[in-house]
């Protein structure tokens, strides 16, 4: 199969090689050297990578956020906004296997410190996720519980309105587009520490509209995971 329909990079979407064990690569090593990892250098709130020293992005020092804390693992480039595009609108679902891993490698022992009861992907609203035919973020999510050996729980929360997408919202309109956004789906009772996974991170909106939904019935904290993020100062 592998000779018929090769795997291909997430990046460059050339066909992968193999290590020295005969397994595929999940990126090739020239696109993996090429990706910007976020360094030490970060908010120590929502993991954006910060330009100057500091503990906390602008952002976070006047902002609230609702959530705990979160790490993201790429800052968002070119190449990964471009693959990011794909995952999502053109039914590349196999990059999971690459933004997964990844994902483990930057929040492992992070993971262990929280002391994570459940990763809970960020949902879709019904209508997009059968148009899509499939939610980005449980893929990943998916990913990381195979990793790590924590429960995914896919129905905890629900998406109950369909919103504007937020790429075309300010910072009040985000806000406002996900009020009452998000429910409840089963019984959360014995979660106290949830992980939520997201691919990108802009301003944290979509991140305490779950984190608010989730603490209302009993979660103490909700930390995150996201592929990219932008930059703070």
């Amino acid at each position: 199969m592998d000779i018929f329909y090769p795997k291909v990079c997430p990046i460059c979407q050339e066909p992968l090689g193999r290590d020295r064990n005969g397994e595929c690569y999940t990126v090739c090593v020239d696109c993996r050297e090429g990706l910007v990892d976020i360094t030490d250098m970060h908010c120590l709130k929502c993991g954006k990578e910060l330009l100057t020293e500091g503990e906390y992005c602008h952002d976070c020092q006047t902002r609230n956020h609702i959530y705990t804390q979160g790490v993201a693992v790429f800052r968002y480039t070119q190449g990964m906004k471009q693959s990011i595009y794909r995952y999502k609108y053109k039914n590349k679902r196999e990059y999971a296997a690459f933004y997964g891993k990844e994902m483990y490698r930057v929040s492992k022992d992070l993971l262990r410190l929280w002391n994570i009861d459940a990763i809970v992907p960020v949902p879709l609203h019904e209508s997009k996720q059968r148009m899509r035919g499939y939610n980005q973020a449980e893929l990943m999510a998916r990913e990381l519980s195979a990793y790590t050996g924590i429960p995914m729980v896919s129905n905890m929360l629900l998406r109950a309105r369909k919103t504007t997408p937020m790429k075309e919202l300010d910072d009040k309109q985000r806000v406002k587009n996900l009020k009452n956004a998000f429910i409840i789906g089963q019984n959360i009772v014995n979660y106290r520490k949830v992980l939520l996974v997201d691919d990108i991170y802009t301003t944290g909106a979509t991140m305490d509209a779950c984190a608010k939904c989730l603490k209302a019935h009993g979660v103490s904290d909700v930390y995150f995971v996201c592929l990219c993020i932008g930059q703070g100062f």
